[in-house]
């Protein structure tokens, strides 16, 4: 058997995430800057050692001051947790999950991902992709990420709720 390193491709990858918010509709964020590598046997992903982390400070809304206030103590405080790691322990072809240990904000918490494997296929330029679509959800709270403001006719700011929305590409490393 041999072992296969694969590494994400950002330029064909995206990590994203939604919130709601005043209760009625969703704000939408990525993280723009984020890592991301697997070893597989063969061309197989399961099993597979998956490693993934983001950079707080390249988190994106749309909203340079709502950025600054999530990077902010209030919420992922990027001063003493500049990163977001997560490292599955389990990808289950099977059941198209994916689960492992996701720390944000020093706190770790197993998660179970919804997966479609996409496949593998050769680039225009001679390199091997994989392709992944990931989703699930978390409770913010489970993670630190506590602050909030209720609302004058009832419910919270923000909800604790979180939908994950990734889309990775990952290349053969030669």
């Amino acid at each position: 058997m041999t072992t296969t390193k694969w590494t994400v491709d950002p330029a064909h990858s995206e990590i994203l995430f939604k919130v709601k918010h005043l209760m009625i509709t969703n704000v939408t964020g990525t993280f723009t800057d984020f890592s991301s590598e697997a070893e597989t046997v063969d061309n197989s992903f399961n099993p597979a050692t998956i490693r993934f982390e983001a950079k707080v400070a390249s988190i994106n809304t749309n909203n340079e001051q709502r950025d600054a206030h999530l990077r902010s103590a209030d919420f992922f405080d990027s001063d003493n947790y500049p990163t977001i790691n997560f490292v599955a322990e389990a990808y289950n072809s099977n059941e198209n999950t994916i689960t492992g240990d996701l720390t944000i904000r020093g706190n770790t918490q197993k998660v179970r991902l919804d997966v479609e494997f996409g496949g593998i296929q050769p680039d225009p330029w001679g390199n091997t992709k994989a392709g992944f679509s990931l989703s699930g959800k978390i409770n913010r709270k489970d993670f630190g990420l506590t602050w909030n403001a209720p609302l004058e006719a009832g419910g919270m700011l923000v909800s604790d709720e979180v939908r994950l929305q990734c889309e990775i590409q990952l290349v053969k490393n030669s």
